[in-house]
């Protein structure tokens, strides 16, 4: 197979659609044979993933990974910052937390050189194994005050030679502003490595912006090689949790209402995929202690950090909703975080996540927990409540929780805790893309012997996706600058 150039994504703000593009890209290189993995310096999120080895990057290289083929691995998400607050992050270096920094000393200090060394290293070492890279850059690529520290767009893009198609989203307006000015703020060099624009997420007939494409083409010099209509019906995996709160609100249509509660840190909201693609369920996700008392299952998420979101949970009323839920027979569970929170306390003695030592929890499971300054990351299998069947997830968390009525049996041990059918806690992410899970979580009337198979249904969807953008974009030309 002949190599190809990598190739890059960039966007002129966040949110664009560069992740779910870089995807269709990773499915559409697969599908012509190719070798193609996934590369993003630096990632921030909340949503991450444990590698086989048992290290930690941002699901959303896992995902273009997945539709790659392959299994991901650190070298594809170097850097990855986990907010802690609104202010600081943890920062995770190869899948191993270094330490914790605030915004300012991570974007304005001097160890960026060193990451940047970092990231290029791992870079490197994925190009040596795969053809292409598919890279993704973040947010917008002419953030001048930050541009000469930034270790994932445009520098990057020049130490790995990449094709650079810049991803404008149309739908929120000012695209021709938002492009020419992005093109115009960048180098000669930088700009000379652009070889398209993508029009994103176009409402309504393409057709319309034909003049739209010739205007922006001759205001840049740069080819519009697509405009890719937005698309309700091809589902990826989200890389933030910014649309959650638009899915917020109780059903009346007979379905099992399942509350996730809106955590201001909320972490790993794709444990929750498979539940809302279930025929059986409404899901959604609130803060509201009235929303949250009324549903027929609450679920407590993972949360980055668990103190802070507990005592928010308390100020603003849901904890006492949720222990009333519990009290009137409804089913309460939590996950990660979430079942830290269920116990009798939790406690930080080496400031993991701020100054408070002690803060007493929901009290709904006779449990402990010590957070503890090593992370825990690990894909595992596990039978749940006994079960025979071989299910499947991960860890990521830092904190012990004993307990002495485990709900699933590990292949190294013990997880969680198992008060009763309506009450338990676990630490295992993905438990839920389990169909023994779900189906004993919903104990519905309606009975589906042939549970959901999410991992059929991705495959799909990376299946459309690259179809999607086959139909809307300009492979060939994209080819023909890639084999030069």
């Amino acid at each position: 197979m002949q190599r190809l150039k990598p190739i890059m994504f960039v966007g002129t703000a966040s949110d664009v659609g560069k992740s779910i593009i870089n995807t269709g890209f990773c499915r559409i290189f697969k599908q012509d044979g190719y070798w193609p993995a996934p590369f993003k310096a630096q990632n921030m999120s909340l949503n991450s993933y444990a590698t086989p080895e048992g290290l930690e990057i941002g699901r959303a290289q896992a995902v273009q990974a997945e539709a790659c083929g392959i299994a991901c691995n650190t070298d594809m998400n170097p850097v990855l910052l986990k907010p802690t607050s609104e202010k600081s992050s943890q920062v995770v270096l190869l899948g191993k937390p270094i330490g914790n920094q605030s915004a300012y000393d991570y974007f304005m200090g001097n160890n960026k050189q060193e990451l940047f060394k970092e990231a290029k290293a791992a870079y490197d070492r994925l190009s040596g194994k795969y053809n292409p890279v598919v890279l993704e850059g973040a947010g917008s690529i002419s953030e001048l005050n930050l541009k000469h520290r930034d270790i994932t767009n445009m520098r990057m893009a020049m130490h790995a030679g990449a094709d650079v198609y810049l991803v404008a989203d149309i739908d929120r307006g000012g695209v021709f502003g938002s492009v020419y000015g992005t093109i115009a703020l960048l180098t000669p060099e930088e700009k000379q490595l652009i070889k398209g624009i993508i029009i994103n997420k176009f409402r309504g007939d393409a057709r319309l912006f034909e003049t739209g494409k010739k205007l922006i083409e001759d205001l840049c010099g740069i080819p519009v090689v697509g405009v890719v209509p937005y698309r309700k019906d091809i589902h990826i995996e989200e890389e933030d949790s910014v649309g959650l709160e638009q899915k917020h609100h109780q059903s009346s249509t007979g379905k099992i209402n399942v509350a996730v509660v809106l955590l201001n840190r909320l972490s790993n909201f794709t444990d929750f995929n498979v539940l809302e693609k279930d025929e059986r369920v409404h899901l959604f996700y609130s803060n509201n202690p009235t929303e949250i008392e009324q549903a027929a299952i609450i679920i407590i998420p993972g949360s980055k950090n668990t103190i802070a979101d507990l005592i928010d949970l308390k100020n603003n009323g849901v904890a006492k909703a949720i222990v009333n839920a519990h009290k009137q027979g409804k089913t309460v569970i939590g996950i990660c975080g979430g079942y830290q929170m269920m116990g009798q306390h939790v406690e930080d003695p080496f400031h993991v996540e701020g100054s408070i030592e002690l803060m007493p929890g929901l009290g709904l499971l006779p449990v402990k927990t010590v957070l503890t300054e090593e992370k825990i990351t690990q894909q595992c299998t596990f039978h749940y409540k006994q079960d025979k069947a071989t299910c499947t997830g991960y860890e990521i968390h830092m904190g012990v929780t004993e307990s002495d009525k485990p709900l699933n049996q590990t292949g190294t041990g013990f997880d969680g805790y198992f008060q009763s059918d309506t009450c338990w806690g676990t630490y295992i992410h993905g438990i839920l893309d389990n169909g023994v899970v779900i189906n004993d979580l919903l104990k519905s009337d309606v009975r589906i012997d042939k549970p959901f198979d999410y991992n059929v249904f991705k495959e799909e969807q990376y299946d459309k996706l690259a179809a999607h953008l086959r139909e809307h974009l300009d492979l060939n030309y994209i080819y023909s600058q890639l084999l030069k």
